[in-house]
């Protein structure tokens, strides 16, 4: 076999090789689905019981290996993953649609998508840790629940650190007598 002819079996054996690895990538970064919470499940942020309290939960699973942080509230969700070492982690974030699942006690089965969501700040309903974020699948919902319940509705990418202290005494826990 002359070298030209080599050469050119070498370049082609090297782009099969590269478009066979690049499919078999693409396969394996299939979004992570949601866990569901159980009793004694600890939120990441704070070390509280999430069962125990009302109001939207979150959680972050990170895309490489699959771990999983829960979180007791939205509030927490949002306040683990606008840290500066979280914000470009490549990670899947979940929040309950409270359209579709009770305050007191939200349902696993009503876990959506946290940054295709909407949430009302500054409510006056009461999650864990005091005021948190109510988190909907659409944004109509969000507006009646504002329009009900108080706050402004904002879209995940709207929300910021301002925003997880809008109602927040110092030291406030007004959701633990739940």
């Amino acid at each position: 076999m002359n070298i030209s002819k080599f050469n050119w079996l070498l370049a082609a054996l090297a782009a099969f090789t590269l478009t066979a690895c690049s499919g078999s990538e693409e396969q394996t970064t299939a979004k992570a689905a949601p866990v569901n919470f159980a009793t004694g499940d600890e939120c990441h942020v704070c070390g509280m019981v999430i069962t125990s309290f009302p109001g939207p939960k979150g959680q972050a699973i990170t895309e490489k290996d699959q771990h999983v942080r829960k979180f007791c509230s939205t509030r927490d969700m949002f306040a683990w993953a606008l840290q500066p070492e979280n914000v470009h982690r490549n990670h899947t974030l979940y929040v309950h649609d409270m359209a579709e699942t009770e305050w007191a006690s939200p349902g696993d089965t009503s876990l959506i998508d946290a940054r295709e969501a909407f949430y009302v700040v500054g409510s006056s309903r009461k999650g864990a840790m005091g005021p948190t974020l109510a988190s909907f699948v659409s944004q109509s919902d969000a507006e009646n629940f504002a329009n009900e319940q108080g706050g402004e509705v904002k879209a995940y990418s709207e929300i910021t650190m301002d925003h997880l202290n809008t109602g927040m005494a110092m030291h406030s826990m007004d959701g633990m007598d739940h």
